[in-house]
């Protein structure tokens, strides 16, 4: 098992290595789309993260070689649910600090890479379709 987040500046290197397309490519786990995602919604209110995250993934994967294809790289669905998932975690848990809320979520079902399978079918959300756009789950709605 991976070491959890000792601190916010944890999560805070890992966002701005994202998005100054320094983090290297094998520290981009499942771990760290999460505590990127839970250090801008929490230290970056200023930027709409729905409407930013998408591009910042995609350059990220192009500055580290990785091609965003219909098979590959950026996937809508994902980084959307993923985005409600932390943000919704992050409202639960306000008082907490932010290091101590994503490995908090690590720590839950969301921390499994699988989560999603729980709301969409494999065939659903890794069609071209949700990679592309946002889809919504078939399976049960998602609970946030």
């Amino acid at each position: 098992m991976t070491s959890p987040f000792t601190s916010d500046d944890d999560l805070a290197a890992i966002a701005h290595g994202v998005m100054d397309l320094s983090l290297p490519k094998p520290c981009w786990t499942h771990r760290a789309h999460f505590a990127a995602a839970f250090w801008l919604l929490a230290r970056r209110p200023d930027i709409d993260l729905p409407r930013v995250m998408p591009g910042l993934i995609r350059a990220y994967n192009e500055a580290t070689g990785v091609a965003n294809t219909d098979t590959g790289g950026y996937h809508e669905t994902i980084t959307q649910a993923s985005l409600r998932a932390a943000s919704s975690f992050l409202a639960e848990r306000r008082e907490e600090p932010l290091f101590a809320v994503c490995n908090a979520l690590m720590e839950s079902a969301f921390g499994k890479s699988d989560w999603l399978l729980a709301y969409w079918t494999r065939e659903r959300l890794f069609s071209v379709e949700a990679r592309r756009v946002w889809v919504e789950p078939n399976l049960k709605p998602l609970p946030f």
